[in-house]
């Protein structure tokens, strides 16, 4: 691979390493390569980062994802913080008493580890908390991550070191020989020797038209609205989730609430759309929750998150030149810098710098057994 990459504007050409995705996943991939390497991005829609990464619930937060995902997130804090992407946001976990044995588990699952839990009031972080959620533990690290400012810095870096960024270039079908990819798009056609597979919700998809064995990759639809309230969210609110996996809620600017019901329904690769009895069964936990007064739904959205059977992202080459950079779930955006670390090391034949963090633990040979 090259060290001075050149641009290539697109409609067709020869490059490295063809990225299929242009969301937070091939977007930082692509700026962790382009140094090293000619890339270019195979956007299927018109514009990046349309669906799973343009409606994230935007925070981040060191135990989501669980224990698994922990690493990566914690790995990437540094970067977010040094680039200016986060900001102090606190998360509270809370419980009723039937959810004690829950959130004994929650607080066993990261004792190990380098994140800070402790067992607070949750009362004295919730104005207007009803009397029977009892349990809080404070998780003091989350914060606001500013979603499109990093996947605009991701992209700008990319273009800057000679990326290309195609759009309206999904994949439609490709197949190798002599140890190169031929690329087929509605763009033209690409050849590299390395075919990275960062296309979300549609990466089984992908694998298929390429003839490479779908690893299992399943999508589901998360819904968000943001609310008017009365109160309003009062000052210092900070990110609060149902232990059980009810909700979750945080505060926006303008006083205004985001509130997600935590679902997960399956779905097939769409443009999401929210279901208005999802919008319903989200009020109503909310007002389980707190007694504020629902004064409004301003804006309703659904994004899609997609997971591997076991719910760990894939990140590793499963056949020749064809790389998984998938099912990250709903935890891509806050993984992003490490997760981009950790692909470009494989990609480049290289050790990733990452302590604390097991490549094998994402790698795709792990479903060889599975997908036969």
């Amino acid at each position: 691979m090259t060290d001075h990459p050149v641009l290539n504007p697109g409609n067709g050409g020869r490059y490295d390493v063809a990225i299929a995705g242009g969301g937070i996943a091939g977007a930082s991939l692509a700026a962790a390569l382009a140094p090293h390497a000619r890339v270019v991005v195979l956007e299927s829609e018109s514009t990046p980062g349309l669906h799973a990464t343009g409606r994230s619930a935007a925070f981040w937060s060191e135990t989501y994802g669980g224990p698994a995902i922990q690493p990566l997130t914690t790995a990437s804090g540094a970067a977010l913080r040094d680039g200016g992407f986060l900001e102090s946001l606190g998360s509270l976990h809370i419980g009723r008493a039937s959810d004690s044995v829950a959130a004994a588990a929650f607080l066993d699952e990261f004792r190990d580890s380098p994140v800070a839990l402790e067992p607070v009031d949750p009362h004295a972080h919730v104005t207007g908390l009803r009397d029977d959620w009892t349990i809080g533990i404070w998780e003091p690290s989350c914060a606001y991550i500013d979603v499109a400012g990093l996947h605009a810095h991701y992209l700008a870096q990319a273009r800057r070191a000679g990326t290309a960024i195609v759009t309206d270039a999904g994949v439609q079908s490709a197949a190798r020989q002599d140890g190169q990819w031929s690329i087929e798009t509605p763009a033209g056609r690409f050849i590299a020797p390395v075919l990275v597979n960062a296309a979300g919700a549609w990466a089984d998809v992908v694998a298929i038209r390429c003839g490479v064995r779908p690893i299992g990759i399943r999508p589901y639809r998360r819904t968000m609205v943001q609310l008017r309230t009365d109160p309003a969210p009062p000052a210092g609110l900070p990110h609060v989730a149902d232990i059980a996996g009810g909700f979750y809620f945080k505060p926006e600017s303008g006083g205004r609430l985001w509130l997600s019901p935590h679902d997960e329904i399956p779905t097939d690769p769409c443009d999401a759309a929210p279901e208005e009895i999802d919008v319903a069964i989200a009020i109503d936990r909310l007002q389980g929750a707190v007694d504020w007064r629902i004064e409004g739904v301003e804006h309703r959205w659904a994004g899609l998150r997609s997971f591997a059977p076991d719910r760990r992202p894939v990140y590793g080459f499963a056949e020749p030149g064809f790389f998984w950079c998938a099912g990250q779930g709903g935890f891509g955006i806050q993984t992003a810098p490490a997760a981009a670390t950790l692909a470009a090391a494989l990609i480049l034949g290289r050790s990733p710098d990452l302590p604390g963090v097991d490549p094998a633990c994402y790698a795709p040979g792990r479903f060889v057994d599975s997908i036969r």
